[in-house]
């Protein structure tokens, strides 16, 4: 197992993140005021994203991350981004939580079974950081935090032979190996079975440094070339589209890592399926079964809850047995002063059962849970 995987498994999904919930507060609003009940104005999406990516960056933070150690447990990363989540104004209940975390996790496993090179685990992990540092634009301070994270990144993981980057996706891998659930971004453009398996694609660009598979070349014992000798590579297959950067700006070529909940968007990555497709707009008739439903169940009558489901990120049809995974889920957020002050001081705080629940016999994760605890 490698030591040095757990700086990409947090920066990698708290990315993903970033777009969930840029995604869904953009999708509530509607207004650039807070005259309306319940509505996140476009300076309640950047405050949010503001606050979560400055304790996700923070320098004390990020300097206990870095330090060589195993991987956590499932329970114990989550337990994390949840603590991340709740750094801001914004409060998620635990249904929200639960399915915040399969989708950051599927789209980061899809990302790792779709990387070309181990080494290029680092352009995905880049792709966040880039995602990261254009949402804190305008806040120098949160971007230069972001900045300084990715030297660091840089100075730690360029120093790693091909070896230990083969090691580090083996480790993401095996963490990741038994997650299976079905993302209806995944299933509308055919890169996800309905088993919740992804389908890898035989076609497309070789990786950089990489040969087109083929042809078959036979050399003598002095190394000279003695015949050669083609055969059926199995896919339509084409020739690298160059070297992504690995500097702290710069083209990364590599697609993935990019938000996959824009409205449109290029095809998800270059190696792993032909022509791509756009995002399509939500069916109409899921969104209206969905509000028909939530009209049913009743909203929580709270002022200043956020009715916010995730209908646009889920699909049709569910089986019976998957319905747990895709009902309506609500943000709970509360919008007026008084009640945000208690809620970060609810935030700051682990209650004495959570941490029994998580941690029985204190388990790894305990130092970066106090850290944020404290930031």
């Amino acid at each position: 197992m490698s030591a040095r995987t757990l700086p990409l498994v947090f920066i990698n999904l708290g990315g993903e993140m970033l777009y969930i919930l840029d995604q869904r507060l953009r999708a509530l609003n509607t207004s650039e005021d807070q005259s309306e009940t319940g509505v996140w104005s476009e300076r309640d999406r950047k405050r949010v994203l503001n606050d979560v990516v400055g304790i996700m960056f923070s320098k004390s933070f990020m300097d206990e991350l870095l330090k060589p150690q195993q991987l956590y447990s499932h329970r114990t990363m989550k337990t994390v981004l949840t603590r991340l989540a709740h750094s801001s104004i914004m409060r998620l209940n635990p249904a929200s939580m639960d399915r915040l975390y399969e989708l950051m996790i599927m789209a980061f496993k899809y990302q790792v079974l779709l990387s070309p090179r181990p080494r290029d685990l680092l352009l995905i992990s880049y792709n966040h950081l880039d995602a990261a540092r254009a949402f804190v634009r305008d806040t120098p301070a949160v971007l230069n935090q972001v900045d300084e994270t990715h030297r660091k990144i840089i100075e730690v993981y360029s120093r790693l032979s091909d070896g230990e980057f083969q090691l580090l996706r083996q480790t993401l891998l095996t963490f990741l190996q038994d997650v299976h659930t079905r993302v209806s971004v995944f299933l509308k453009n055919q890169i996800q079975n309905p088993s919740g398996r992804f389908v890898l694609m035989m076609s497309g660009p070789v990786p950089a440094g990489v040969d087109v598979p083929g042809l078959i070349r036979t050399f003598d014992p002095r190394g000279r070339e003695v015949g050669r000798s083609e055969f059926p590579p199995g896919g339509t297959y084409s020739g690298s589209v160059g070297e992504g950067s690995f500097e702290l700006s710069g083209d990364r070529v590599l697609r993935l890592g990019q938000n996959l909940y824009q409205a449109e968007r290029p095809e998800e990555t270059q190696t792993s399926r032909t022509p791509g497709t756009q995002l399509d707009r939500t069916n109409p008739l899921a969104k209206e079964e969905l509000n028909l439903l939530a009209r049913l169940m009743g909203f929580p009558g709270k002022s200043g809850v956020v009715p916010a489901d995730w209908r646009c990120l889920l699909p049709s049809g569910a089986p019976a047995e998957q319905a747990a995974i895709f009902q309506v889920i609500n943000i709970q957020a509360v919008q007026d002063e008084e009640a945000a002050s208690a809620l970060a001081r609810i935030a700051g705080q682990f209650t004495d059962e959570e941490a029994e629940l998580e941690n029985p016999s204190g388990s790894k994760g305990d130092d970066l849970l106090a850290m944020m605890d404290d930031l």
